[in-house]
């Protein structure tokens, strides 16, 4: 397998496991407020990450590694809260599509200046996957029979943006880190994370009861735990454009799990944008 195969391939993994991730945690935001369900989940990680390092001994990396991974692991924290803040202010869909966008957009930028320009086929499957990212995450605003479309606030995709340039940070970030012991790196990333949400909780704290949110946060953050560990890997062997870009298709994993769970179906153009991202994902691979 080529370089670009592995790091497709392990891309996809760790893309499946976010979106099993995000279906989790959005399930369980569906019964306590979402950062709560995060927050649980970023501290039970770090637990269960920092009890392996010390139990099997693990060698810590040097400071280089584990400074961008925990520098990652709380902007990306912080970027987490402002989306959040950002779909409760109005129609969800171009947000999430915008952040989406950006969240590959950045890493896919940043690599273009750091690694030179791709072959001509990795540059189409690029271009495909970032179009496939925005179908697959521009769902249409629901709105009741006679009304009109939900407008969204240019607030909201004001934080949106900045929420999808923090994510794509995020995997910049992590991609600079990937050369140290993924498990301490892991670890420092969780517990930069885990401070940011704790300050942003003290801030401003949730009004719903603090409750019904360990089980989800727990499984929520154990599989994105795994995926940060596939993307890393990932990062490990190609180009970070490539890698990152398969990453971020993951809301598609999180559709899926919605339609054969909860029945909620996917549209057309979303279907469409799981087509192309395939096709994408093939080109990538070569």
């Amino acid at each position: 397998m080529t370089s670009s195969g592995a790091a497709a391939g392990l891309g996809l993994i760790s893309a499946a496991t976010w979106g099993g991730s995000d279906f989790v945690g959005g399930v369980g935001a569906r019964r306590a407020p979402a950062l709560l369900v995060v927050a649980s989940g970023h501290i039970f990680s770090l637990l269960v990450l920092l009890a392996v390092c010390l139990g099997i001994r693990l060698a810590v990396p040097g400071p280089h590694d584990l400074f961008y991974a925990a520098l990652g692991g709380f902007e990306g924290s912080l970027a987490l809260a402002l989306f959040y803040r950002a779909l409760a202010m109005g129609a969800m869909g171009l947000t999430a599509a915008l952040t989406g966008l950006l969240t590959a957009l950045v890493p896919v930028t940043f690599s273009l200046f750091h690694d030179g320009l791709p072959n001509p086929l990795t540059a189409v499957g690029l271009a495909m996957g970032l179009a496939a990212i925005w179908m697959i995450t521009r769902a249409p605003a629901a709105k009741s029979p006679g009304m009109k479309p939900t407008p969204t606030p240019p607030a909201a995709l004001l934080l949106g943006a900045l929420a999808g340039v923090g994510f794509g940070t995020q995997l910049i970030l992590f991609k600079m880190a990937s050369g140290g012991g993924m498990l301490w790196v892991m670890t420092s990333a969780r517990a930069a994370g885990s401070l940011a949400l704790l300050l942003v909780l003290f801030a401003m704290p949730p009004k719903a009861p603090w409750r019904g949110f360990w089980l989800t946060g727990i499984a929520a953050g154990a599989l994105d735990t795994i995926g940060n560990l596939f993307y890393l890997q990932a990062t490990r062997f190609g180009r970070l454009d490539v890698s990152a870009l398969v990453c971020s298709l993951y809301p598609a994993g999180t559709i899926l799990l919605a339609a054969l769970v909860l029945r909620e179906w996917p549209t057309r153009r979303q279907m469409a944008g799981m087509g192309l991202a395939l096709a994408a994902v093939v080109l990538l691979s070569v």
